[in-house]
């Protein structure tokens, strides 16, 4: 019996590879007798990072017609000063757009937003003639996304109609670095506090072209919305009470489908609304849903149909 399809994937990585161009820059080196990519001491050895072959070839496997691709977050680099990151994310950006262009039926890239440096990231948003769909870390940063700072970038993806996945970057809680738990507890946290600052600050009700996807289901996000609505309603210190609430914020956000249990992917489908799920896969980080016909077996029928195949159809209608 052949696999249902699944219309678009909002979260795959890659790590786009130009030998050439990668001798110029600090702090990187490629192995190419390994295969392997040294990002600043860290090794990032999953070689189907650097084969976008690969991932073509599982997407058919799974009968997924497109994937949006961002660099995966050893590749976020957030501790680099202003004009390194300058260098860097012209590189990353260059590269893997250049990658998917060579396969620009099945593939494409989101710009990387190096959110740790505002101004920067306004300037590539400013000067982006492409398509506008972009990818930034949600954390590993000083800084939150409700500061000042960041007004001219929002005003400006507001005005693009962009849209723009938040994955977590590196969580900086000493008190997680064991039991993997800065990625099982630390990414979905990082993520839960960008959306919170996003909401509780107004940036979201401020500028409604934006399209917030976030990753993991939303983080703790969904598991918070309940709490954060008796906040607002009880005028808790500091909650602009003169905003729209927080459920009515939140069901405005996108999120991928990579929570790993059918209960949880309800949860988000019930704060961020049924068609504001949008299939994520997370590949080739085990992480992910990489056999997410299996995966999402045990989902609500309709809600697996609508993450397969309607949302996506819906946004990619909005977005035109």
């Amino acid at each position: 019996m052949a696999i249902p399809r699944i219309a678009l994937d909002v979260h795959a990585h890659l790590a786009p590879i130009e030998p050439s161009r990668l001798l110029s820059i600090d702090g990187v080196r490629w192995d190419a007798s390994q295969r392997k990519l040294d990002v600043d001491g860290h090794i990032v050895g999953i070689g189907a990072l650097f084969s976008p072959e690969s991932l073509i070839a599982w997407m058919d496997e799974q009968g997924i017609e497109r994937a949006w691709v961002s660099i995966p977050p050893p590749l976020y680099r957030a501790h680099l000063p202003e004009e390194d990151a300058r260098v860097w994310c012209r590189y990353v950006n260059d590269a893997l757009a250049d990658v998917c262009a060579k396969h620009d039926s099945r593939l494409s890239a989101l710009i990387h937003l190096p959110l740790e440096h505002p101004e920067l990231a306004h300037e590539i948003a400013a000067a982006n003639t492409r398509e506008t769909r972009y990818a930034a870390a949600a954390g590993g940063y000083d800084g939150t996304l409700s500061d000042d700072a960041y007004a001219p970038l929002w005003r400006v993806l507001d005005r693009q109609g962009a849209f723009v996945f938040l994955h977590p970057g590196h969580c900086c809680d000493t008190r997680l670095a064991n039991f993997y738990l800065e990625n099982l507890m630390g990414n979905p946290v990082e993520t839960a506090v960008a959306a919170s600052h996003l909401v509780f600050g107004g940036v979201a009700a401020r500028h409604p072209k934006i399209r917030f996807c976030l990753a993991h289901g939303g983080g703790a996000t969904a598991m918070l919305a309940g709490r954060y609505e008796r906040g607002y309603r009880t005028a808790r210190p500091g909650v602009d009470t003169s905003l729209p609430t927080p459920r009515t914020t939140l069901g405005r956000f996108y999120v991928d489908s990579i929570v790993h249990d059918p209960q949880a992917l309800a949860l988000s489908a019930s704060v961020f609304g049924r068609d504001h799920v949008l299939f994520g896969s997370d590949w080739p980080f085990p992480m992910g849903l990489l056999t997410p016909h299996t995966q999402l077996a045990d989902a609500d029928p309709a809600l697996a149909e609508a993450i397969r195949t309607e949302n996506a159809h819906k946004l990619l209608d909005g977005l035109r």
